[in-house]
């Protein structure tokens, strides 16, 4: 009999992926996943498809929810126009009431509820609208006046736990560096994408971006590992904490190491705006697709946001170098998760699984 039951919400999202992956590896674990679409691979979970905005939705799953021990809530609503709907009231709105309802949901039904693993990141510090103090601690700030589903959902949280059984952990990771399909916020597709129409022309790996920012990312399996060990440490309990690697890189740096992973040679600074370029691409990736045999689908529906998002990251438009984009992880090291991976290596092993899986050419 199992001795946990996880429930994953977002469970298509890159986040939640891993972390069916992450509790997959696990005899005595029943897994929900938990998504309007089915995930490619459930790694042993139990799909339930689910409206998380709607609460009549979330009352129906209900049953699959009964007896549940830990939640990890990785959905994420986002709004069409990406950076700017940060800051959107129905954006913040639209991600309160899913969380909301699928706790409304679950608590019924879940008497022995343990832990909910809530996922925030580095906007709870201001990364989009100013510099980071450098490095960014887990403590309460100014922020907490902006602006951000973040806070809606944390302040929800912390209202009503007090007198529970279960207790909470916030888990801040930085960029995340994994495999999905369809998602808002992950560099492997649109990137790979890119790299697929330069071969094509064979031509080298030219590096799309702006001006130069020292910065941190996270390898979804070891922040997957992080949340798992944020359910079980008493260290953990009603906290947050920041999860990076454990380095730091620039993507000036780094990419020769994204070249060398998908068979290119580097190539020169040619700043082009993926978000704009990408609808030339639509037809030439069916091409590839076809030629490759990839099971990748078609473009917006394999990127999603992302076109947005590598922009954004890879800081398109900036002349000028940025100020570091750095957060401090002494608090989560303090309290017992100590893991670290090397950047270069997190990302020659997502583009040469993203190949090895057929998902780029």
């Amino acid at each position: 009999m199992a001795n946990k039951k996880v429930v994953v919400a977002g469970a298509t999202g890159l986040v939640g992926n891993a972390a069916l992956r992450h509790f997959g590896a696990s005899s005595d674990c029943e897994r929900i996943a938990l998504s309007r679409r089915k995930p490619r691979d459930l790694y042993g979970a139990r799909h339930v498809p689910i409206d998380l905005t709607n609460a009549d939705d979330c009352r129906r799953a209900a049953a699959e929810l009964s007896g549940a021990t830990h939640l990890i809530y990785a959905a994420l609503y986002e709004a069409p126009n990406l950076v700017d709907g940060w800051r959107d009231a129905q954006q913040i709105a639209t991600n309160d009431r899913m969380l909301r309802n699928l706790m409304g949901a679950l608590e019924p039904v879940a008497p022995d509820l343990k832990h909910v693993a809530l996922l925030q990141g580095t906007k709870a510090y201001g990364v989009h609208v100013r510099p980071l103090t450098v490095p960014a601690r887990e403590g309460r700030s100014e922020m907490y006046e902006q602006p951000n589903f973040y806070w809606v959902q944390e302040n929800f949280l912390r209202a009503v736990q007090p007198g529970k059984r279960w207790h909470w952990s916030i888990l801040r990771p930085v960029l995340i560096i994994g495999e999905a399909m369809g998602g808002a916020m992950d560099l492997i597709p649109p990137l790979g994408v890119y790299a697929a129409m330069l071969r094509a022309q064979g031509r080298p790996l030219d590096y799309p971006g702006g001006a130069a920012r020292v910065a941190q990312a996270v390898d979804v399996d070891l922040l997957a590992r992080a949340i798992a060990w944020s359910g079980e440490a008493e260290t953990a309990r009603n906290e947050a904490f920041n999860v990076t690697n454990g380095d730091v890189f620039t993507w000036e740096n780094i990419w020769p190491a994204v070249a060398d992973a998908l068979e290119m040679k580097p190539g020169q600074h040619v700043p082009l705006s993926l978000a704009r370029e990408y609808p030339k691409w639509i037809a030439p990736w069916d091409e590839l697709r076809k030629a490759h045999d990839l099971i990748a689908p078609g473009l917006e529906e394999f990127v999603g946001l992302s076109f947005q998002y590598a922009d954004y990251s890879m800081r398109y438009g900036q002349t000028e170098s940025g100020p570091p984009s750095i957060v401090s992880t002494v608090k989560i090291n303090q309290a017992g998760f100590t893991e670290m991976m090397d950047t270069e290596a997190m990302f020659r092993k997502w583009f040469k699984l993203a190949r090895a899986s057929r998902l780029l050419p």
